[in-house]
């Protein structure tokens, strides 16, 4: 409930949208790979921006990987991605796992506040809640 609130907190500043995805194991080697293929899966390029975040976790395989389409990544860089995948390991080594990621996505949010601010006719395009795989 947290990390949904804090998904909802931090878009409700921008036209951008954040979606959080769980699964045991990573089917790819690299896990940047397999969070590719599951924000094209969920349709996520699909906003109007291009300004989709998504944080993918895989909790057995101890694998994450934050994947930021087009319209934001060109704005903050792969830097930023690095960095936001470094604090949340930090927090995940503490064992603090929702605050992990409520941290992330509220610094996620912080930057798409930056880049692609709320706007009127903004509406929320994709689906707030954490999205659980196999």
């Amino acid at each position: 409930q947290r990390i949904v609130a804090a998904i909802r907190t931090a878009e409700k500043r921008t036209s951008g949208e954040i979606r959080v995805f769980v699964e045991s194991r990573c089917s790819y080697v690299d896990a940047v790979d397999r969070a590719a293929e599951i924000f094209f899966g969920l349709k996520m390029e699909q906003t109007e921006d291009r300004n989709g975040v998504l944080l993918y976790i895989a909790t057995k395989d101890h694998q994450l990987a934050i994947y930021g389409d087009k319209g934001i990544h060109e704005k903050v860089g792969t830097a930023f991605w690095n960095k936001e995948v470094q604090k949340i390991l930090r927090e995940f080594s503490k064992q603090h796992y929702a605050e992990g990621i409520v941290t992330v996505v509220t610094e996620i949010g912080e930057a798409l506040v930056t880049h692609f601010p709320y706007e009127n006719e903004d509406r929320n395009e994709l689906p707030d809640d954490i999205v659980f795989g196999k």
